[in-house]
């Protein structure tokens, strides 16, 4: 404790934070088992009702489709968000000209940090089915425009693409990262063995990326029930409901818009306990398989 007290000593803000935003607003979970009224506070003497939020919630006729959504989205997102960056990485790792392999990272790496706010209204610019440049592209290639943003097909499919272009980068760094790890030796030695570029690639770069490829998977499946309430509730509008109300707009329009807080925290008190299980089996069998010990 004494030889590591600056460490301690600068990791104290983040976890006073974690404290206040995380931990302390979980006394809010009372609400999901109450008549909950704002006018009594949270600790006042709100009616008990055991799971009749939850039985309420159920019983809403588009609870299934919202849950549908939710899943279908955030899959998709997993699956080609894991392999773009590891197919990206493994490209700029061949590369040799170190101007163009920088430069490209920059340029995949920058839409990260820019939110959904932002990103929202550059995508509606680009999709915009009377102006926008992909369909201006497609009526010169003789397509018919598609509303990618207000058509039930194309919702979801814009949804996992954009997000995916916009993330994909943070991991492609975090992969790059995992490759300068592995030893040049084991290079040298496979190319004296006669090893092409790609069994090169199948049998030292995949496995030296292993550990951080599970890490990443079992977080992100986590999230299994989070896909992407930022993105979504500054893209998608009522006649999108179909394909593209998730979890968490659908608490946003219970809780804040219809005022109906006990019905929303207890979609949200589901959400979390859900993904607690998801990412406990998660760990426990990237554990089992790889013997990674995450925590």
């Amino acid at each position: 404790m004494k030889r590591e007290q600056a460490l301690h000593l600068m990791i104290l803000p983040g976890l006073l934070v974690l404290l206040l935003f995380a931990y302390v607003p979980m006394a809010g979970v009372m609400i999901a088992f109450q008549k909950f009224n704002p006018a009594r506070g949270l600790f006042g003497n709100n009616p008990f009702i055991g799971l009749g939020n939850f039985t309420y919630m159920f019983s809403r006729p588009n609870i299934g489709q919202v849950f549908w959504n939710t899943i279908y989205i955030s899959v998709l997102k997993i699956i080609i968000g894991t392999f773009v960056p590891i197919i990206v990485a493994l490209m700029l790792n061949e590369e040799r000209n170190l101007l163009f392999k920088r430069t490209t990272q920059t340029i995949i790496y920058f839409p990260y940090f820019l939110s959904w706010v932002i990103l929202a209204g550059i995508m509606i610019d680009i999709l915009s089915p009377s102006g926008g440049i992909v369909n201006d592209l497609l009526k010169f290639l003789h397509i018919e425009p598609i509303y990618f943003l207000g058509d039930n097909k194309w919702f979801p499919y814009t949804m996992v693409i954009t997000d995916v272009w916009k993330n994909f980068g943070f991991d492609t760094v975090v992969y790059l990262a995992a490759l300068t790890s592995i030893d040049p030796g084991l290079y040298e030695a496979a190319m004296i063995d006669g090893a092409s570029r790609w069994k090169q690639t199948l049998h030292i770069t995949l496995p030296g990326m292993q550990m951080i490829i599970v890490l990443l998977m079992v977080l992100n499946i986590g999230n299994l029930l989070n896909a992407g309430f930022d993105q979504i509730f500054n893209l998608y509008s009522p006649t999108v409901y179909q394909s593209g109300d998730i979890i968490d707009t659908f608490v946003y329009r219970l809780g804040l818009l219809q005022a109906q807080f006990g019905v929303s925290t207890a979609v949200g008190l589901l959400k979390s306990v859900v993904s607690f299980v998801l990412i406990s089996i998660a760990y426990y069998t990237s554990y089992k398989l790889f013997d990674y010990i995450l925590f």
